[in-house]
């Protein structure tokens, strides 16, 4: 059988499938069955952030397998403490992590963080967690709650209990009472249309969290591991958050999903676990990831990829103004929004055949995640192929 045979058969149809097949890649550049070439402006949705085959990262994954792939947290696993050492140092705060699979899962241990906070220090009960319109948190049970999409919270009732939509960053404060655990909020709204938040008015609800004793959990799943220019936005935001949420870019393709904070003494032993979260594998490709990154950013090479990228990603908006409204987004998490949904659908088919891989968002954008290491070469082809998909719109 083909794969789309076998897919359809033996898969639970839960993804609208483009009807194309991957075999292999190289940093920005895809390859399907049939041999034709894509340059890839998704990164597979933020996630291979320093690149497709990246050797540095195949060559400490294959030394790992030869020697131990799991054995559990019940004992000490060294590429798991060397991991959080590098997020911790790159971040720049006074943290300690938790690693499960997932941006879901990081997410859900945020939660449980802040509730267990919220329990211990009073008589009053505190579990509502704030989150934003328009936000998105993951796909289990108790994120799809906390994610501020109506259109998300259908078939999957009865959920769990204690979460609070803010119109927007405005609209918290008057929300905030003695139940409140903890606000969630993302610094860029990915799936809501790559919406960058205000930075002045973050700072101002920030403080006002830290004088009430408040955690602000940031969900970085999607900004993280440098994707806005700073190993974490909440760093370009110029906030100490006490929860922050890292997966996607971070493991470069390995499934991981890292909790961050400084409520260091909230859970214990038993309170929370995974069965895989940072064993030697997925740790250690978190380990070589933020250090290729880290010395990227040290030499100034992402920040002339992220200039490079802005700059092209201007000139092909200006020359398709008609088809545009906006340019949104911070470094390399941006989009343009898009006259209308037609039209948007239209240009991510084109760009296919044309031989580039783009995302759509929420609010009608066109959304482009390159990977980090994604050279000239393949932002000029890449640009080149979309202004031909365009040109017939």
């Amino acid at each position: 059988m083909k794969t789309q045979e076998l897919d359809k058969k033996y898969v639970l149809p839960t993804y609208g499938r483009g009807d194309v097949e991957f075999v292999s890649a190289k940093n920005a550049t895809l390859q399907d069955v049939n041999g034709k070439k894509y340059i890839d402006f998704t990164s597979g949705i933020g996630v291979v952030s320093v690149g497709h085959a990246n050797e540095r990262v195949n060559s400490a994954l294959c030394e790992q397998l030869k020697n131990i792939t799991h054995i559990s947290n019940l004992y000490y696993i060294a590429p798991q403490a060397e991991a959080a050492q590098k997020v911790v140092e790159a971040s720049g705060y006074d943290m300690q992590c938790f690693f499960g699979n997932s941006g879901a899962e990081a997410n859900e241990g945020a939660i449980k963080i802040a509730r267990k906070h919220g329990e211990r220090d009073g008589e009053i009960k505190r579990y509502k967690i704030i989150t934003l319109n328009h936000s998105f948190h993951g796909r289990t049970i108790t994120t799809v709650k906390a994610t501020g999409q109506e259109s998300m919270h259908n078939y999957f009732g009865p959920f769990p209990d204690g979460f609070v939509y803010a119109d927007g960053i405005d609209e918290i404060a008057s929300l905030l009472d003695d139940h409140t655990a903890a606000v969630m909020i993302e610094l860029i709204q990915g799936e809501g249309g790559v919406e960058p938040q205000d930075k002045a008015k973050v700072q101002a609800l920030a403080k006002l969290l830290k004088e009430k004793e408040i955690p602000l959990i940031v969900d970085e799943v999607q900004t993280g591991a440098y994707r806005t220019g700073e190993f974490t936005a909440s760093q370009l935001y110029g906030i100490e958050p006490e929860i922050i949420t890292l997966a996607k870019g971070v493991g470069g393709g390995v499934p991981v999903g890292i909790v961050m904070t400084t409520l260091k003494d909230v859970l214990c032993a038993g309170d929370h676990g995974s069965t895989f979260g940072g064993n030697y594998l997925s740790a250690r490709a978190v380990k070589e990831v933020v250090t290729i990154l880290d010395e990227k950013k040290q030499s100034g090479e992402l920040e002339h990829t992220s200039a490079l990228f802005s700059s092209a990603l201007e000139n092909f908006y200006r020359e398709n103004e008609k088809l545009f409204t906006q340019k949104v987004g911070i470094g390399m998490m941006c989009g343009l929004r898009v006259r209308d949904a037609e039209t948007l659908t239209a240009i991510i088919n084109n760009a296919k055949e044309q031989g580039v891989m783009v995302l759509k968002a929420g609010r009608n954008t066109l959304r482009f995640l390159p990977p980090l290491t994604i050279t000239k070469e393949e932002i000029d082809e890449g640009f080149k192929a979309l202004s031909l998909a365009v040109s017939s719109i």
